[in-house]
């Protein structure tokens, strides 16, 4: 799971069922992992502020909303999963010493 932090940016969904792309939006403000504020810029760049927003985690587990929720951008979930393999990889091995 991507820990959200202020200053990343996600995708931002007011409605999925008319909308054919997603605004892009900073994260203003965390309240939890999945509960965050945000500057969405609408298709002319015009800010918008959203408060108290889903942050839906792409959870194969978890059914995907259809209004008012952010998610992660592809890119970002594939580099989470790549950094989460490669710490379950390093944390098999034993450190080597140097001398």
């Amino acid at each position: 799971m991507i820990k959200p932090t202020i200053g990343r940016v996600v995708w931002y969904w007011d409605d999925v069922t008319r909308q054919s792309q997603p605004n892009p939006a900073l994260i203003c403000y965390v309240h939890s992992d999945t509960m965050i504020n945000l500057a969405v810029f609408d298709p002319n760049g015009v800010a918008l502020s959203k408060t108290s927003v889903y942050l839906y985690s792409g959870d194969a587990n978890v059914e995907r909303p259809a209004h008012h929720f952010a998610e992660w951008m592809p890119y970002q979930k594939g580099q989470a999963a790549k950094t989460e393999q490669l710490e379950s990889q390093l944390s098999g091995q034993t450190p080597t010493q140097t001398t």
